[in-house]
């Protein structure tokens, strides 16, 4: 999984990152297996394993901020999904 799992871990790691780029969330959870779809404006529609959860993109800026790496971090946790 390479990349994808340093992104995993990046999203697991305490305390809580604000640097991960929101493209390398996008992409991990595409490579785990997520349906991906655009809803309004800057949301994204994300099912993974039975699990659904809106986010926003993060703008201007490309960085995720701590409380959307909280929340996807809880998404993943609720999916079954933890870093090795």
């Amino acid at each position: 999984m390479g990349r994808h799992e340093d992104t995993l871990k990046a999203i697991f790691d305490e305390p809580v990152r604000s640097n991960i780029a929101w493209l390398d969330v996008e992409s991990m959870l595409g490579g785990l297996g997520a349906e991906i779809s655009e809803g309004r404006g800057s949301r994204v529609r994300v099912f993974l394993r039975g699990v659904r959860a809106v986010f926003d993109r993060p703008h201007p800026h490309k960085e995720t901020d701590k409380g959307a790496v909280r929340s996807v971090r809880r998404f993943l946790s609720e999916a079954g999904i933890e870093p090795r």
